[in-house]
C-alpha cells in the first residue's frame, strides 16, 4: 500500500465515523436547541437586554419581577433579566476557550505518548495522572486564588486541568492503532513521525475526544460558576451567573428569591443542554457505545 492509498484509507475511515453527525438523536437535538438558544443570547445580547446589565437603579433595589424589570432587580438595583442574558457571554466565553486549550494540550500529548510508548509514555501519563488525583474544584480554587481572579486565568486553569481527559482518550486509541496496516504503510512510505501522528493517527483517534467536548464544556461552565460562587473567579458586579447566585443567596431568606433563582435556572439549562448534546455525540462517535445499543 503506497502513501496515497494510506491517505485514502485514513480519510474514508474518518468520514465513516463522522457520518452519523447528520442523524442526531432526539436527545442530542434537544441539546442543540438549548445550546443555540443560549448562543443567540450571547451573540446578540444587546438586542435582548432592556437595560444596561451593570447600570444601578438605586431607587429600585430588590424590586420584584414586573413589566419594567421582568426578572426583578438585585441588591444593587441592577436589572436581573439583562444580567442573565449578558451572563451567557461568560458561559460560552469560558467553556469554548477552555475546551480548545484542553484539546491543544491533550491531543499532542496523547498522540506522542501512545505512539512512542516506553519511558516517555510513563512520564507523561504520570504527570497527567497527578493532575487528576486532586478534586478539580479544589485544585482550581487553589490555582485561581494564587494566579489572580480574572477571566483569562479562569480559562487557562480550566483548560489545563481538563487536558488529561483528552490525552488519555487519544492515547488509548493510538495504542490500538499504531500497529495497524495503514500506519505501517505510512512508515514504509517514508513519512516523517509528525506526519504519521497528525495526518494518519489523529484523524482516526480523535472520535472519542470529540465526543467528550460538549460534556467537558459543561464541566467548564459548572466549575467556573462554582469558583465565582465561592468568591474565587469572576466577581460582582460582572454579570456572571455564579457570582449572581452568590449575591442572591443572602436575599433568599428575606424573600427576594428572584436574585438567585433566575441565573441558577439559566446555568442549569445551559449545562443540561451541553450534557444532552455531549451524550448524543458519544452515541454517534464512540463505536463502543454504538455497539452496545
Amino acid at each position: 500500500m503506497n502513501n496515497s492509498s494510506s491517505n485514502r484509507w485514513t480519510l474514508v475511515r474518518f468520514r465513516n465515523r463522522t457520518r452519523g453527525l447528520a442523524r442526531l438523536s432526539p436527545t442530542a437535538t434537544a441539546g442543540v436547541i438549548i445550546i443555540l438558544f443560549f448562543g443567540i443570547l450571547a451573540l446578540f445580547s444587546n438586542l435582548f437586554m432592556p437595560h444596561d446589565p451593570v447600570a444601578s437603579y438605586t431607587d429600585k433595589i430588590l424590586q420584584a419581577p414586573s413589566a419594567d424589570h421582568w426578572f426583578g432587580t438585585d441588591g444593587n438595583g441592577m436589572d436581573v433579566f439583562s444580567r442573565v442574558i449578558y451572563g451567557a457571554k461568560f458561559g460560552f466565553g469560558i467553556a469554548i476557550p477552555a475546551v480548545l486549550i484542553s484539546l491543544a494540550i491533550g491531543l499532542p500529548v496523547g498522540l506522542i505518548a501512545g505512539y512512542r510508548g516506553g519511558i516517555l509514555d510513563e512520564v507523561l501519563m504520570r504527570i497527567f495522572d497527578g493532575l487528576r488525583v486532586f478534586p478539580s474544584i479544589i485544585l482550581a480554587l487553589a490555582v485561581v486564588a494564587a494566579t489572580g481572579q480574572s477571566l483569562l486565568n479562569v480559562v487557562l486553569v480550566l483548560g489545563f486541568l481538563d487536558s488529561p481527559v483528552f490525552a488519555r482518550l487519544v492515547r488509548s486509541e493510538v495504542l490500538s492503532l499504531r500497529s495497524s496496516i495503514f500506519v505501517e504503510s505510512a512508515i514504509a512510505a517514508g513519512n516523517p513521525t509528525w506526519r504519521i501522528l497528525f495526518f494518519h493517527l489523529l484523524p482516526n483517534s480523535i472520535e472519542g475526544a470529540m465526543a467528550q467536548t460538549a460534556v467537558r464544556a459543561a464541566w467548564a461552565v459548572r466549575i467556573s460558576a462554582t469558583l465565582a460562587f465561592l468568591g474565587v473567579g469572576i466577581q460582582a458586579p460582572t454579570p456572571e451567573w455564579g457570582a449572581m447566585i452568590r449575591q442572591g443567596t443572602e436575599f433568599m431568606i428575606s424573600g427576594q428569591w428572584w436574585v438567585a433563582i433566575f441565573p441558577g435556572v439559566a446555568l442549569i439549562f445551559l449545562v443540561f443542554g451541553l450534557n444532552l448534546f455531549g451524550d448524543g455525540l458519544q452515541d454517534i462517535l464512540d463505536p463502543r457505545r454504538r455497539a452496545s445499543k
